[in-house]
């Protein structure tokens, strides 16, 4: 095999050329094509993109029609810029956008159906001349449909009109009258072809904003409503699961549609499965073959550094996400590829691309976190240097150094002043950079003999009861991380 043959693929699923080739079908997937979730939740890079990119492959064949939305990068902004705030204007965002959001919705369904000729007889010409009145200006920018009706809304609800006229106008607004009898229309055409509209890529632009967080409450809201009253009309939403977190309107709503959501997760053998697919596609006749022997071709069975199996070491270093095994593999083949080195690649090459890796996540993982935990990349510059096993009374001191001010943090970091360490300790625990030593009676996902567990493995234990951490494998190299003479690995 020729080491310049090899590419495991584009992280990023949106320009992934090759991502349906190697497609593997998950769980998650089959729930969410089987119409048992419409809601998909995930951090960077586990695959929320691919999902719906293969949902809108095969509803294409199957003749669905496909509608897919994503807000400008620049939409957030512009909301704040053109609304008044809810403390200025006295008016309600949430119930406003949902509303906004299903008008959307609906007009764009109304639309695409127009263009393909679907409403120009009958009773179904009144939504054609509906959209030629009404929606042909904004053909290149469909959110801004959202905020005219918002703005639509807003003229209303502060503005100086009589009481009885103001609540008649809102009341006609937030039913949707001048659209009702269209979407009686509409169902009745859905059931002759099925329409999935998927909203996607939402973190683009995001700015954490008032207007940011009641835009992805409202649409889930709306996306939760149109679900609930059409059989053959869907609407599909995906959303980073911790913008989620950090949006307290959905949590409000989280029994309406908590029985939709997917929440997307891996395993070391899903992952497998993953990259596998990924392998094969540069090594074809291999295709029957088990994992290891398709690994093996390009990286050593088990490496020179401590006879470790190198599929473990590599997954180790990431927090069980594609996109992540993909960069790490990349990186190695391409130092591999630079130093000329033959296959299979062995921990030389591993180590050498690693402290590049690392560094590169770490930025990536502060970014991620940075509107919930701003400053977190001058939290994790503290642990340069320590030992990456700690017991829970070391790293409880390190971490009252830092709520005590003796580490510059900088002017983001300033809401670590005064934190206690169990509270430092969790958001460590919850964006990854920790792993728990395992105790009794604890399950999750994970190597048999291993000790040590993320919380991208289990959910719901009380980290600050664990008795000794150690900083992620990930993060060690680029941080010059000691290992502990403790025997604890």
């Amino acid at each position: 095999m020729d080491i310049n043959q090899i590419t495991f693929g584009i992280p990023a699923a949106e320009r992934d050329h090759d991502l349906l080739k190697c497609f593997v079908e998950s769980e998650s997937y089959n729930r969410v094509a089987n119409k048992n979730r419409n809601i998909v939740l995930g951090n960077r890079g586990t695959g929320k993109s691919a999902i719906f990119a293969k949902i809108s492959e095969e509803g294409r064949k199957s003749g669905k029609i496909i509608i897919q939305l994503a807000p400008d990068e620049y939409s957030y902004e512009m909301m704040a810029k053109i609304l008044e705030s809810e403390a200025n204007g006295s008016w309600a965002k949430h119930g406003a956008y949902s509303v906004a959001w299903k008008y959307l919705i609906y007009t764009q369904i109304f639309k695409e159906l127009s263009n393909k000729g679907y409403f120009k007889f009958g009773r179904e010409a009144k939504i054609y001349n509906y959209v030629r009145d009404n929606i042909k200006d904004f053909e290149a920018n469909p959110i801004g449909i959202l905020i005219s009706f918002l703005k639509r809304l807003e003229g209303v609800k502060i503005g100086k009109y009589e009481a009885a006229i103001k609540s008649k106008e809102l009341s006609r607004l937030y039913k949707l009258d001048e659209i009702s009898e269209l979407v009686k229309i509409l169902d009745d055409v859905a059931k002759k072809h099925q329409v999935i509209v998927i909203v996607d890529e939402l973190d683009k632009g995001w700015d954490n904003s008032e207007d940011a967080k009641h835009f992805v409450s409202g649409l889930f809201n709306a996306a939760t409503t149109i679900n609930a009253n059409h059989v053959n009309i869907r609407i599909l939403v995906s959303l980073r699961r911790e913008l989620y977190d950090n949006i307290p309107e959905l949590y409000e709503d989280y029994q309406k549609f908590s029985d939709t959501v997917e929440q997307i997760s891996w395993t070391e053998e899903t992952l497998k499965d993953f990259i596998k697919m990924r392998m094969i596609k540069f090594l074809p006749k291999m295709n029957e073959k088990p994992f290891d022997e398709i690994w093996n071709v390009v990286f050593s069975e088990t490496l020179s550094y401590r006879s470790t199996k190198s599929f473990n070491y590599i997954v180790d270093r990431t927090l069980f996400r594609p996109r992540e095994i993909i960069q790490f593999a990349n990186n190695i083949v391409d130092k591999g590829r630079s130093e000329r080195k033959l296959l299979p690649l062995d921990y030389d090459s591993i180590y050498s691309a690693e402290s590049e890796y690392s560094k590169s996540r770490l930025s990536d993982i502060a970014a991620e976190y940075k509107f919930q935990y701003p400053g977190l990349l001058a939290l994790f510059e503290t642990f340069r240097g320590l030992q990456f096993n700690m017991s829970k009374e070391a790293f409880h001191s390190h971490l009252l150094s830092v709520g005590c001010g003796e580490h510059d943090l900088g002017k983001n970091a300033e809401w670590m002043r005064g934190k206690d360490s169990d509270s430092l300790i969790k958001v460590l625990w919850e964006v990854g950079f920790i792993k728990a030593q395992i105790v009794g009676g604890i399950k999750a996902q994970m190597r048999h003999g291993s000790k040590w567990i993320g919380s991208y493995q289990i959910s719901g234990i009380n980290v600050n009861n664990i008795p000794q951490y150690q900083v992620h494998p990930m993060f060690r190299s680029y941080l010059g991380m000691k290992e502990s003479k403790s025997k604890n690995k």
